[in-house]
C-alpha cells in the first residue's frame, strides 16, 4: 500500500505550542526578523485501504474543532524557511505508537506503520545562519535528527541480519597494555581491576573466551547504578581532621560522636570480630537496623524480595482494619536529564514507579525536587558540550509531567534549587508511595521448572548501556553519544500494568518480580533467581536487526519479569491479554546456578552466579573528615 502523508496544525487561538515556541526562540536566540513561527505534526502512514484511512484521519490524527489538516502538501507560505525534527532511528516515538493503535482499534486490523516529524516553518526575513541556530536550539543529537521534506516509498525498516555475537578470542592473551586499550576502545564503565579479574575467570575458571555479550552483561551487572559500587567501597581507614583554627572543637565533637556510634551499632550487630566491611552502604542503613534490633520499627517488612523500602501497616477500609503494606521509593536520573531533558525526566518518574509496582503495590503520590543553574542565564554562558540550563529546566519540567498526566499520578511536593553549582551536573529526583493489600502480595523463592514471564512493552535500542552510561564519568562529547543511553518512557502502558497488579487474582499468581529499569534483561531476569537459562529469542522486538547483546542489556521501559509456576502461566496470560498487555514466556529457573542466555541457536552467556555476585574487585578508599566552617 502507498504511503500517505498528513500535516496537522492547531487553529488560531488553539497554537498555544508554537505562539510559546515563537516566544522562545525571539527571547533566548533574539533572531532579527522572525515575524512569526508555524507548527505541524507530519504523519507518514502507510498500511490504509482508502476507506480506512477516510474513516480514521479527522478521528486519529487531527480533531476538526481544533485542527487543519493538510493532506500530502503543507500549506503555501511566502518568506518561509522550513525543516522537520523527527526521532533518530530506534527511539521509541510515543505519538505514532499511539497513532498506530488508535488506528488498529478503529480498523479492527493490523496496526499500519506510522512515522511522525516535527515541521517548524520560520516566517520573515530570516538568514542561513539564524536557521541554523534555530536548529541547534531546538535539535537535541542525542534523540533525535533534522528529517528529509521528501515523502519515502515505503515505511518499511530495511534492517540486515545482525553478525554472530563475537567471541572475543585473544581476550585471555592480552596483556596490561593491552587490556587498557581493550577496556578504553569498548566503552566499559568497568575498573581496569574488574577486566582484569574476568579475564582471570574465564582464562582460568571457564577455559574459553569470553563473548562480548558475556562483558557487557557483566559490566551491566556491576555498573554502580545497579551495584551501588561507591557506596559498598571499603573504607579502610578514617581521619579526622579539623580546618577551622578559630573554633577547631565546634563541629568535630559532634561528628566523632556519630562515627563512636556506628561503630557501637556495628559491634552489636555484627560482633567484635565481624568481617564486615565499613562503608558507606553500612553507615546509610546501620540505623534501621538498629532500631529494629532493639525491639522498634517491627512493621518494617522484610524479604527476599528488594523492590522498594516497605512497611506494615493497619489501615482502615470502610471501618474494617486490614493489613496493607506501604512502599516508598526515590529515582535519580541526573545524567539522562542533563543529556535529554524530557526522556530523562519522564523516565525517572517512571522509574520511581516501577520498583514499588514490581512489588505489586499501586502509587499513589510523588514528590519530584530538582537542582539547576539560573534558566534565565544567556546561551552565550553555555557550557561547552553542555544544553542550555533553560532548555533542560524546562524540557525536565515537560517530560516529568507528561508521565505523571498520562499515568494519573498526584505530584504533592515540586521544588527546583536554583544554585550554579547544579550547572556542571544537574539534579532530577523522583519520588513515591505506594501501597497495597499485603494479601495480595505473595513472596515465594523461585524454584527450577519456574517459568520467567516478560510482560507489557516490547524491547528496542532505546535505553542500551544506561547503567554502565550513567555510572561512567562524562566529558564534553557525552551530550553527543550517549543517545542510546536514554529510555523513552510508555506511560499507557505502564499504567495498564497498574491496573493488570491491582487484581488480586493476578498478583497472588507471581511469586516473584522485577523492573527492567537499569540492565535490562541482563539483571532484571538475572536476579529473580540464582539458577536461569533465557531465550532472548522470544523477546518481543520493536523492530528486527537488534543482535544478542543488545537483547541483553536494552532497558526499553515498562517491562515487567514475573516468576510463575508452570501451572500459572496460562491463567497469567490470559488476565494480561485482558489489559491489552503483550506477554512472553522468555526463561526458566534452573538448579544450576549459573546466569545463561541463548540466542539464535548460539550459547552467548554462560556466567557463575558466584562469580557475578562478586560485584567485581573490591574497591578500597581512605575517608579524611574535615570540620565545616563555622559561618
Amino acid at each position: 500500500m502507498k504511503v500517505r502523508r498528513v500535516f496537522v496544525e492547531k487553529c488560531r487561538g488553539f497554537d498555544v505550542p508554537a505562539t510559546h515556541l515563537f516566544e522562545d526562540i525571539c527571547e533566548t536566540l533574539e533572531i532579527k526578523g522572525l515575524k512569526s513561527l508555524r507548527l505541524f505534526k507530519r504523519y507518514d502512514i502507510e498500511g490504509l485501504s482508502d476507506e480506512e484511512y477516510n474513516a480514521v484521519k479527522d478521528i486519529v490524527f487531527s480533531e476538526p474543532p481544533v485542527d487543519i489538516l493538510h493532506e500530502e502538501m503543507l500549506p503555501a507560505m511566502d518568506n518561509a524557511k522550513i525543516f522537520a525534527i523527527e526521532y533518530l532511528p530506534g527511539q521509541y516515538d510515543q505519538r505514532a505508537d499511539s497513532a498506530a493503535q488508535c488506528v488498529q482499534l478503529i480498523t479492527g486490523k493490523e496496526r499500519p506503520t506510522i512515522h511522525t516529524a516535527e515541521i517548524i516553518a520560520l516566517i520573515g526575513d530570516v538568514s542561513e545562519e539564524d536557521v541554523g541556530k534555530v536548529k541547534k536550539y531546538l535539535i537535541n543529537t542525542v534523540e533525535s535528527r533534522e528529517a528529509s521534506m521528501d515523502k519515502p516509498t515505503t515505511l518499511q525498516m530495511i534492517t540486515d541480519t545482525p553478525p554472530d555475537v563475537e567471541i572475543l578470542t585473544d581476550f585471555n592473551q592480552l596483556d596490561d597494555v593491552a587490556l587498557d586499550a581493550f577496556l578504553n576502545e569498548r566503552g566499559l564503565a568497568m575498573s581496569f581491576a574488574d577486566l582484569k579479574f574476568c579475564q582471570t575467570y574465564f582464562r582460568d575458571t571457564e577455559k574459553r573466551p569470553p563473548t562480548i555479550t558475556e562483558l557487557k552483561v557483566i559490566d551491566t551487572y556491576w555498573s554502580d547504578h545497579c551495584r551501588h559500587t561507591t557506596f559498598t567501597t571499603k573504607i579502610d581507614e578514617i581521619i579526622f581532621e579539623t580546618i577551622d583554627d578559630n573554633d577547631p572543637a565546634f563541629f568535630m565533637p559532634a561528628i566523632m560522636n556519630a562515627h563512636k556510634q556506628y561503630l557501637s551499632d556495628r559491634r552489636k550487630l555484627y560482633g567484635e570480630q565481624s568481617g564486615r566491611d565499613v562503608s558507606l552502604m553500612d553507615l546509610a542503613t546501620i540505623g534501621t537496623k538498629s532500631l529494629r534490633y532493639d525491639g522498634m520499627l517491627q512493621n518494617l517488612d522484610v524479604s527476599d524480595e528488594v523492590n522498594a523500602c516497605s512497611f506494615n501497616v493497619k489501615a482502615d477500609i470502610n471501618g474494617k482494619l486490614e493489613d496493607w503494606l506501604i512502599m516508598f521509593k526515590n529515582e535519580t536520573h541526573n545524567h539522562p536529564t542533563e543529556i535529554e531533558p524530557f526522556g530523562g525526566a519522564a523516565t525517572c518518574l517512571g522509574g520511581a514507579i516501577r520498583d514499588p509496582l514490581s512489588g505489586r503495590t499501586y502509587v499513589y503520590q510523588a514528590m519530584r525536587v530538582t537542582g539547576a543553574a539560573d534558566p534565565r542565564h544567556s546561551l552565550s554562558e553555555t557550557l561547552p558540550g553542555k544544553l542550555p540550563q533553560k532548555k533542560i529546566t524546562q524540557g525536565a519540567a515537560q517530560g516529568y509531567s507528561s508521565y505523571g498526566n498520562q499515568i494519573g499520578l498526584a505530584t504533592g511536593q515540586v521544588h527546583e534549587v536554583y544554585h550554579e553549582g547544579y550547572m556542571a551536573k544537574r539534579m532530577e529526583i523522583g519520588a513515591v508511595v505506594a501501597a497495597a493489600p499485603k494479601a495480595n502480595v505473595k513472596r515465594e523463592t523461585p524454584a527450577a521448572g519456574d517459568v520467567i514471564i516478560l510482560l507489557g512493552g516490547r524491547t528496542g535500542r532505546d535505553g542500551i548501556g544506561g547503567a554502565t552510561g550513567s555510572s561512567k564519568a562524562h566529558d564534553s562529547h557525552s551530550v553527543e553519544n550517549c543517545g542510546a543511553e536514554v529510555q523513552k518512557g510508555n506511560p499507557p502502558t505502564e499504567r495498564k500494568i497498574q491496573r493488570l497488579f491491582r487484581n488480586p487474582q493476578v498478583s497472588g499468581l507471581i511469586k516473584r518480580c522485577n523492573d527492567f529499569g537499569a540492565g535490562g534483561v541482563a539483571v532484571a531476569i538475572g536476579e529473580l533467581a540464582n539458577g536461569l537459562t533465557i531465550n532472548l529469542d522470544t523477546i518481543p522486538k520493536k523492530y528486527e536487526g537488534l543482535d544478542g547483546t543488545e537483547l541483553a542489556i536494552s532497558e526499553s521501559q515498562e517491562r515487567m519479569a514475573v516468576v510463575l509456576s508452570p501451572a500459572d502461566v496460562e491463567t497469567f496470560k490470559t488476565l494480561a491479554d485482558e489489559e491489552n498487555l503483550e506477554t512472553a514466556e522468555v526463561a526458566t529457573v534452573t538448579e544450576a546456578e549459573r546466569l545463561v542466555m541463548n540466542w539464535r541457536g548460539q550459547r552467548i552467556v554462560d556466567i557463575s552466579r558466584a562469580f557475578l555476585d562478586t560485584n567485581g574487585v573490591k574497591q578500597h578508599i581512605r575517608a579524611n573528615i574535615h570540620s565545616p566552617k563555622k559561618f
